[in-house]
């Protein structure tokens, strides 16, 4: 999180008494964990950040200290850390913003503490970076799950006190950050067991990404929050009077499902709050000793089950068989009784079930004695990690590796076996040739195919929970550039690109050779790194590698470098017209420029979308068609100029996150009418008529012109896509509303 220095008259002796005040809340919290002299090293720790950040400020004008206690509060409150990690918690900073240096912290306390706060320093600083620099920061990160988890932990820790205090930043700078969290640490929550941090990353990135979203379903749990508690009540009161009988030791919950994941449902149901019925999820913790667990939870199963009929397809047993993140539960969804029937989502677990549950590896380190099919579980999922880590700098680019690995994990999981029943843990949607390389990089090398439960099945074959599996080998086979179509594991793709980088290498020498000769031909040389950049974007390959190979290949012709080199230089014509020469390749000498045009203006630094149009180069990306008065952002592309995107943009998470260098301000002004496309799919029942009321609506009340009409009917229901200019926002908001009122129609939304 970003610092400054505010020289602004301050309380200092209300400021020492508050931090002295939040500092004993910290000891306060942490005494269950401390042993020894621990507490005589985290006031020393404590010392020692306080003073290297007494003249540092947050954003928000608060002293920098505050931000090193809080998350060395969460270390140990939320995720139930220990000493070490609470030293390191307070120290994380120091190192990378002070003068201190890395030997000091190890002379005052100890290699181990040292470490940590060298893998913590390594990984900071990701939003001042490209992207490419951006995942290469995420690569070291993994790379500390080797060494040492809880460099991650306080990282997750970290990530959350910043999301938590993210108001007082910038608007581009809270995109940037939580497009990030999002992208990338709110999945390596998940995968490391803090269900409640997830939960809590996911709803704070979406209040920065889609305020007005998160804001409305805010308001309406709050609004509901009354008789969703009497309907909790009512519906818990049958189970605990027979958990009171059965005699458990017992804890009830109930609590409404997180925003994200409510937000997350009206998206993919298209259905309005009000009809969304499983919004309550209720939670049974059972305080039983661990031989009686398993035993215990299905007992209080069945009498649920007794009281409320169960959904067959919503029965999960993660008891029997936990996920690779330690998580454990049983999870059913039952009809709830009474005048209006409501799916509801009941969690049974244990005590310790659901510490792990909340806190993940940290509680799961505490009990790790008692249960190895976790650790073999996780242990699974960490080796294959590892393997792409050791792999990737031969195999892919950091940005490709990130991409593989957040694949992995959010991922669900099938539990396989092996002839001999040995258990091995893939991703959901893993096959035949996944399990084959998870065994050993020959096996899934050589195999031609797979018995499946006695039965032949091809590579491609997908697995399930159960399955024994057996491989079948062959000396002459070879991997194949098709088997990347259907495996899914991070480490079969890393071993068949392996294979296959090997084979190609010819194909990429060859391929260079003759680009690089026929653009001397066309008056091009040398074949500098520009000019690669910009073939590879033009022909749109990942890498120059992969540009090289697939003219070595044959896949792309040599006669197609002419049409490049007349679309580049009609390019340069183009941009020879506008006020800015140079070409725009990031967000700094984009700013440069705005200066230039705008002078001191308070958008300086952002583009006037509507004013500049004969100044910068800029257009409206395809994927979202922003209109006046949409929450934007400016993206900064290699060959295209700038593109303007909504920040509610399918492709907008990846951008912010990957690309958060190129990403710039940018303002709509309303000096300038312009006229937007506007996509709008309309549902409804279907009636004599109804177009025609739909179209008179649009052209001839609104005056708004219809570019693109089509529309599909099936069973009396229809659905129809229209594509109109509209001036801006509430000119679409005003047809909106008037298209809802048409008799039939039954929901219009916005596309894109």
């Amino acid at each position: 999180m970003s610092k400054t220095v505010e020289p602004v008259a301050i309380d200092l002796e209300q400021e020492r008494k508050e931090i002295l005040k939040r500092y004993r809340k910290l000891l306060h919290t942490a005494r269950p964990y401390l042993q020894d002299d621990d507490a005589k090293l985290i006031k020393k720790a404590f010392l020692m950040s306080a003073d290297a950040h007494k003249e540092m400020r947050r954003k928000s004008g608060e002293p920098y200290i505050y931000h090193p206690i809080a998350v060395a509060q969460i270390c140990v409150e939320e995720i139930g850390l220990g000493a070490t990690s609470i030293m390191c918690a307070l120290l994380h900073d120091v190192v990378e913003d002070t003068e201190i240096e890395l030997s000091e912290i190890e002379g005052y306390f100890g290699k181990n503490v040292a470490k940590i706060i060298d893998g913590l320093t390594k990984i900071s600083g990701v939003f001042d970076y490209g992207s490419s620099q951006q995942a290469e920061n995420f690569r070291k990160m993994l790379l500390t799950l080797s060494d040492d988890i809880r460099v991650i932990l306080i990282k997750l820790a970290d990530r959350l006190h910043n999301m938590r205090t993210l108001g007082s930043m910038a608007r581009d700078k809270q995109l940037k950050i939580a497009s990030e969290t999002f992208y990338l640490y709110a999945p390596l929550a998940h995968r490391l067991g803090l269900h409640a941090i997830k939960s809590e990353l996911e709803d704070l990135c979406l209040k920065y990404t889609e305020p007005e979203a998160y804001k409305d379903i805010a308001r309406k749990l709050k609004e509901t929050k009354t008789s969703r508690e009497g309907f909790i009540q009512n519906f818990i009161r049958p189970i605990e009077k027979d958990l009171n009988e059965m005699g458990f030791k017992h804890v009830v919950k109930g609590r409404p499902k997180s925003i994200y994941s409510i937000y997350n449902k009206l998206k993919k149901n298209n259905t309005p709050f009000e009809e969304i019925y499983d919004l309550f999820a209720v939670r049974v913790i059972l305080n039983v000793p661990a031989e009686q667990e398993k035993a215990a939870c299905w007992a209080v199963y069945s009498m649920v089950t007794d009281h409320y009929k169960p959904n067959p397809d919503r029965l999960k047993d993660w008891i029997s068989n936990p996920k690779s993140n330690g998580y454990e539960s049983l999870h059913t969804t039952v009809m709830s009784s009474g005048k209006r029937g409501r799916w509801v989502e009941v969690q049974i677990r244990s005590t310790r079930m659901d510490e792990i549950a909340e806190k993940g590896f940290a509680a799961h380190w505490k009990y790790k004695g008692n249960d190895t099919r976790t650790n073999t579980a996780f242990e699974s999922w960490l080796s294959q990690i590892r393997e792409a880590l050791d792999n990737s700098d031969k195999t892919q680019s950091a940005v490709d590796l990130v991409d593989d690995i957040r694949s992995s994990l959010y991922n669900e999981e099938v539990f396989v076996y092996t002839p001999k029943g040995k258990l091995v843990v893939l991703k959901d949607g893993a096959t035949a040739l996944d399990f084959a390389f998870e065994i050993h990089t020959e096996v899934g090398a050589r195999c031609i195919g797979a018995k499946v439960n006695n039965r032949l099945v091809p590579l491609s074959h997908k697995l399930k929970t159960g399955d024994i599996i057996e491989c079948m080998t062959s000396p002459k086979q070879k991997p194949s550039e098709d088997w990347l179509q259907f495996v899914v594991t991070t480490k079969a793709k890393s071993r068949i690109k392996d294979y296959i980088k090997e084979a190609n290498k010819s194909h990429v020498i060859m391929g260079r050779d003759m680009v690089e000769h026929r653009l001397k031909v066309l008056g091009i040389t040398p074949l500098t790194l520009e000019v690669t950049n910009q073939l590879r974007a033009y022909f749109n390959a990942k890498d120059s590698n992969d540009l090289f190979y697939r003219f070595g290949k044959g896949y792309l012709q040599l006669d197609e470098l002419k049409r490049w080199k007349s679309d580049r230089e009609a390019h340069e014509r183009k941009q020879e017209a506008k006020a800015i020469k140079e070409p725009l390749m990031d967000t700094k000498s984009v700013t440069k420029e705005l200066k230039k045009l705008h002078g001191d203006k308070k958008n300086a630094d952002g583009i006037l979308i509507g004013e500049d149009m004969d100044k910068v180069d800029y257009t409206l990306a395809k994927c979202c068609n922003p209109i006046a008065g949409d929450d934007v952002f400016g993206f900064v592309t290699i060959n295209e100029g700038i593109k303007i995107h909504r920040t509610a943009c399918p492709n907008a998470t990846e951008l912010l996150s990957r690309h958060g260098d190129r990403v710039i301000k940018a303002f709509w002004t309303s000096q300038v009418q312009m006229s937007f496309v506007a996509h709008l799919v309309i549902r409804g029942t279907d009636r004599m008529g109804l177009m025609s009321d739909v179209t008179r609506v649009i052209s001839q009340e609104l005056k708004v012109n219809i570019q693109n009409l089509s529309i599909g009917v099936k069973e009396g229901i229809f659905e129809g896509k229209i594509a109109l200019m509209v001036s801006d926002t509430s000119h679409l908001e005003t047809l909106v509303n008037s298209l809802e009122q048409v008799e039939g129609v039954i929901e219009v939304e916005r596309e894109g």
